[in-house]
């Protein structure tokens, strides 16, 4: 059985829109943690914003870097109710979001592993499908933009089971669902 695995970039106030503001803060130590994720997953799980972000410029850089190699070719599922077709080694999710991701869970490898794709996240959150959420905290007050979870969400409780911290002043908080009593 598939584990979902969501890295999130977020800033100090929760902000995770638009994450231009992390790239300061962009180093060797980053790009190292972040090769071991997607090294440890066998799809990315992205929702249709994020994937069009990505698809728009992942494919035309140089592979001769391991991490970009290794993103163009993994498979991706893309979790859109406005796109007809996906390029980039995609496929969209057909019907039920939920459904399709729990049976995405159930075949046995590696981790789905999600970036970004805010709204994708909230979903799989209020229906108990993310297994880990890796919260990478940079040390900046945006001010403005999209929250990780929406006015609305579902209440839920999670337990610390890491954290990693980088020398830019970054750290992931890595959540898992806490078990009930």
């Amino acid at each position: 059985m598939s584990k979902v695995v969501v890295v999130m970039y977020v800033s100090m106030d929760g902000v995770v829109e638009g994450p231009s503001w992390t790239s300061s803060f962009w180093n060797a130590e980053h790009a190292k943690y972040q090769h071991g994720q997607l090294i440890a997953s066998r799809a990315l799980l992205l929702g249709r914003v994020t994937y069009e972000e990505f698809v728009a410029s992942w494919p035309m850089r140089d592979e001769s870097d391991a991490f970009t190699a290794r993103m163009n070719r993994i498979p991706k599922y893309v979790a859109t109710t406005t796109l007809d077709k996906a390029e980039w080694n995609s496929v969209i999710l057909e019907g039920d979001v939920v459904e399709q991701v729990a049976l995405l869970k159930s075949e046995p490898g590696e981790d789905l592993l999600v970036y970004g794709s805010v709204t994708l996240v909230d979903h799989l959150v209020a229906n108990g499908l993310v297994d880990e959420l890796k919260l990478f905290v940079h040390p900046v007050v945006v001010g403005t933009g999209r929250r990780l979870f929406c006015d609305g969400a579902v209440g839920t409780t999670w337990t610390l089971a890491g954290t990693a911290a980088f020398s830019s002043g970054a750290v992931v908080l890595d959540y898992r669902p806490a078990k009930a009593p």
